[in-house]
């Protein structure tokens, strides 16, 4: 799904392990678990909770989905996640707008189009609380598993770099929530927007290993990677996350849009 950092890339004669600051490098890869957890904590609800893959999503819903999503994004200051207030009340209409539109939570809305994929998915309540269990714990077996990976792999080195790197991983901690700004929207009633955006997302990784489905249930027939002999560029789709939180009459909620084109084709979101 992301490419590793390649600790051969040559900086003069210096490694990149060497060339890094070690705590630098220790945040980077802390980072990327974080990142990897809030992925597998949006589209793993087919495998853990049962949710639907609903392709009956209707166009000019999706379509009016993704323009309020894009609107909030151009709203939202590149200073902080947490939206200015002027914004509130479309993120608020976002938040409900399954309650509107009679679309159940929990599940994945899939709209698709030759090469191009939208899926909304709508969290509340218990479903939230759930989310942010699920993050944390994809995180921490992330996290420690590969701190444990590199003590065998390296800890035995009689390298300065290498024991500084290995002292830095491990105060790495990173709580979720907190970076979620969970306390700051229950608390002050702020509505919260953040993305991910990767260029090439691997989409078997993403639907057959994340989701448990195969990627013809989600991107459709014409547009799934070829069962046998699928090639990295057949496998390779532009994907686009939005995470809009916040509290709505008392209730906590929360909605994930996602935007996947394949990447050889050109596209203007």
């Amino acid at each position: 799904m992301y490419d590793e950092p390649n600790d051969d890339d040559s900086h003069g004669d210096e490694p990149a392990e060497r060339v890094m600051d070690p705590a630098q490098r220790a945040k980077e890869k802390g980072d990327e678990f974080r990142m990897h957890a809030e992925i597998a904590a949006v589209f793993e609800g087919h495998r853990k909770f049962d949710a639907q893959i609903r392709t009956d999503f209707d166009d000019e819903v999706a379509r009016d989905v993704q323009r309020r999503a894009a609107k909030l994004e151009k709203a939202k200051t590149p200073e902080s996640p947490i939206l200015p207030p002027a914004a509130w009340p479309d993120a608020t209409e976002l938040l409900q707008l399954a309650d509107a539109r009679g679309l159940s939570t929990n599940d994945y809305h899939v709209r698709r189009r030759p090469g191009e994929v939208m899926i909304a998915r709508w969290l509340a309540g218990e479903q939230v609380e759930s989310f942010y269990t699920r993050m944390q714990a994809h995180f921490d077996a992330g996290m420690e598993g590969y701190k444990e990976d590199e003590r065998q792999a390296h800890g035995w080195k009689q390298d300065p770099q290498v024991a500084k790197y290995l002292e830095a991983l491990d105060t790495i901690e990173i709580k979720t929530a907190d970076r979620y700004l969970r306390d700051t929207l229950r608390q002050h009633g702020v509505f919260v927007l953040s993305t991910i955006t990767a260029d090439e997302m691997d989409i078997l990784h993403l639907c057959d290993y994340v989701m448990g489905v195969p990627a013809v249930d989600v991107v459709g027939r014409a547009s799934a990677p070829p069962a046998d002999g699928a090639t990295e560029r057949d496998r390779a789709w532009f994907f686009k996350l939005f995470a809009v939180r916040g509290m709505v009459d008392g209730v906590e909620r929360m909605f994930f849009f996602t935007f996947l084109q394949k990447a050889e084709d050109t596209f203007e979101f």
